[in-house]
């Protein structure tokens, strides 16, 4: 297996960052527009947020969740490419986790059950904590 195909996950999660990131200006601008919010005003994270849909609320909490625990994905398939660890169980954990990240993404965004998003958040993140206890095996033992 090539550091390439293994870091594939990795590249598919950006992009799906960047297809979020793009779905949330398309949103809140529009409704920035709407609500009538001078952007320089608005420059604070939370400020004027009630004046905004909820569905637009929601596309940029998930951009904001795309930036805290898939730092923790990114970091450990570069270390897992870099030291050699690459296998087909590790690439599997590694798509795993992508999925469940998308899904988790239109629960929040399309769907909004926080329990739903919730389970599929855990899911996720038993599934990155298998890669990282795989990891820590393979290196520490």
């Amino acid at each position: 297996m090539t550091s390439t195909e293994f870091l594939q996950p990795v590249l598919a999660l950006i992009i799906w960052t960047a297809v979020i990131w793009l779905w949330m200006y398309a949103t809140r601008i529009p409704a920035m527009q709407k609500a009538g919010i001078d952007p320089d005003k608005a420059r604070h994270p939370g400020t004027y947020g009630d004046l905004l849909p909820a569905s637009t609320r929601s596309v940029a909490d998930n951009y904001n969740h795309l930036h805290e625990q898939p730092t923790v994905f990114y970091a450990l398939m570069l270390f897992i490419a870099v030291t050699g660890g690459m296998d087909a169980a590790g690439l599997a954990l590694a798509w795993g986790y992508v999925a469940l990240r998308v899904v988790h993404s239109l629960v929040q965004i399309v769907v909004g059950k926080v329990l739903l998003r919730f389970g599929v958040f855990a899911l996720s993140s038993l599934v990155l904590f298998a890669l990282v206890g795989k990891e820590a095996m393979r290196v520490f033992l």
